[in-house]
């Protein structure tokens, strides 16, 4: 995700952008999965133990597939009759069942058709089925809910409402806003959408086309993944759009969704996009997906946002004047590079958020580089004389600094964007540009489809170069101040206006709950 400018972009390289600070203001629900005896106090919010957000996740099953269908009502100010049903496999003795879940009504949940007790606890959904469930066995649960697009002072994450009706933003912890489940990029699954409109409406979610019912009244759409999936990349979008299609590299189905008033505007923009899937592809190898498209909203975000096989952007990116087009390609870029930089290969926590937006921005550079001759170095440079500023705001790329008081996004900070991207040229610098280039594509290929974390890249960056690079990776992953350049020595840091407060640099591992 990046956050728009709202200013004039200079004829240089842009400032770095940083994640929208969204102001969070949960309602109370949930709790993380837990294994409890019989006389158990009542329950209290866990997780699976993330640095950042240790309330997130479920330990004691694996989901393998979300069934998510919505009833809009013809209005985004009023709740969406929902029904969420999980299948998933159990990894441990369960007597309660903990969902991710802080927002909207729950009317009833039933597990393997049986009803269930439920409860609210912190932001956790703690269902009781009438039998403990053993490990190792695959169990349905199924919760009817409201998924309310209002949330007070926060209109920005979870539901997103446009003119004309709403879209999702879910990263980094709002899916359980919007649907019960285990909301941690460390466990992906399978996903279908059900979404029943009004006459007149149009429903689009991530994956393909299932199947499309109409009647006198109203039309239930039907998507369904053909990849796993993290809950924060989830997209369903619903309004008065046209879909437009159009045929990718290798007939890929790209498909564009954009508000129809503003179709014939915004089409120069949308046919970029077979261009840019092919220049990524010779970078890193073929597409992770089945298909890919552009979701453009008629709606202030402040972001733009790489749900799976359909980014989001909000539409005056592409229709301010005073944006150059190259710095517009640049950003429709990273969130191409995020189909495979974060949705194909997910983080396992999200102190490993740095390979995600460090590799987006690094493409997002070098995309502006080669089109637009913008160069890398004088960009790297400039990240690197604020490096130290980052590092001592944020923490380093690595070991992010948790979140501000009632800020919980504030974790996407500069040192995850420019100063993760940096890390990456500092690493071809060390290693060579052809050693770089076999690892970004080994990676992607590797992992696909999966979850990584920073351990995994820094043990298969070790095996392409040929040697040790641990005292590399320490240094510009985790060390206080930035080290020097490899090939430029010349370049200098500035010193941070003031000191960081003291604290912890080096981020624990966790290997989290249901990681496929």
């Amino acid at each position: 995700m990046l956050r728009t400018p709202r200013t004039t972009p200079r004829t240089g390289t842009p400032r770095p952008r940083t994640r929208r600070r969204l102001r969070t203001a949960f309602l109370a629900s949930g709790a993380c999965a837990c294994l409890i005896a019989a006389s158990a106090p009542a329950p209290a919010p866990l997780g699976i133990g993330d640095r950042l957000f240790p309330y997130l996740g479920n330990p004691g099953y694996d989901v393998k597939s979300y069934d998510l269908a919505f009833t809009y009502p013809g209005r985004n100010t009023e709740p969406l009759p929902a029904v969420t049903t999980i299948e998933a496999r159990t990894t441990a003795w369960l007597e309660r069942i903990n969902l991710d879940h802080s927002h909207g009504r729950v009317r009833s949940v039933e597990v393997d058709g049986v009803p269930a007790d439920f409860r609210s606890a912190g932001e956790d959904l703690v269902v009781t089925p009438e039998r403990r469930l053993p490990p190792g066995v695959r169990t349905r649960i199924t919760v009817r809910h409201d998924s309310d697009p209002v949330s007070g002072k926060d209109q920005e994450s979870g539901w997103v409402r446009t003119d004309d009706g709403l879209a999702m933003a879910n990263q980094a912890d709002a899916g359980h806003r919007v649907f019960p489940g285990n909301d941690h990029p460390s466990d992906k699954a399978m996903f279908t959408f059900r979404i029943t409109t009004p006459k007149g409406y149009t429903a689009v979610a991530n994956g393909l086309p299932a199947g499309v019912t109409r009647r006198a009244s109203d039309t239930t759409w039907v998507y369904r993944t053909e990849h796993p999936m993290a809950t924060e990349l989830a997209q369903v979008s619903i309004g008065r759009s046209t879909v437009l299609h159009r045929a990718g590299p290798d007939g890929l189905p790209v498909r564009d969704v954009v508000p129809t008033k503003d179709r014939e505007k915004l089409e120069p923009w949308l046919r970029r996009t077979p261009a840019q899937i092919e220049w990524m592809q010779e970078k890193v190898g073929d597409y992770p997906f089945e298909t890919y498209g552009v979701l453009i909203a008629a709606a202030r975000t402040g972001f733009e946002l790489e749900t799976q096989t359909l980014s989001l952007f909000e539409r005056e990116i592409f229709t301010r004047p005073e944006y150059p087009k190259w710095y517009v390609e640049s950003i429709m870029v990273h969130e191409l590079a995020h189909q495979w930089f974060g949705d194909s290969v997910s983080p396992r926590t999200w102190s490993d958020l740095w390979l995600n937006e460090g590799h987006a921005t690094w493409y997002e550079a070098l995309y502006s580089e080669e089109k637009a001759g913008r160069p890398m170095e004088t960009r790297m440079r400039a990240a690197y004389r604020a490096s130290d500023t980052w590092r001592a705001s944020g923490g380093p790329p690595a070991a992010p600094k948790g979140a501000e008081p009632g800020e919980k996004l504030s974790i996407f900070r500069p040192n995850v964007y420019d100063g993760s991207a940096l890390v990456l040229y500092a690493l071809r610098e060390e290693i060579g540009r052809r050693a770089f280039e076999r690892l970004e594509r080994a990676w992607v290929n590797t992992h696909r489809d999966g979850v990584a974390d920073t351990r995994d890249f820094r043990r298969l960056a070790s095996g392409i170069a040929g040697r040790d690079l641990d005292a590399f990776f320490e240094g510009w992953l985790y060390a206080e101040k930035t080290p020097p350049m490899p090939g430029h020595p010349d370049w200098r840091s500035e010193t941070p206006a003031r000191k960081a407060p003291a604290g912890p640099l080096r981020a624990p591992h966790h290997a989290g709950g249901g990681s496929r």
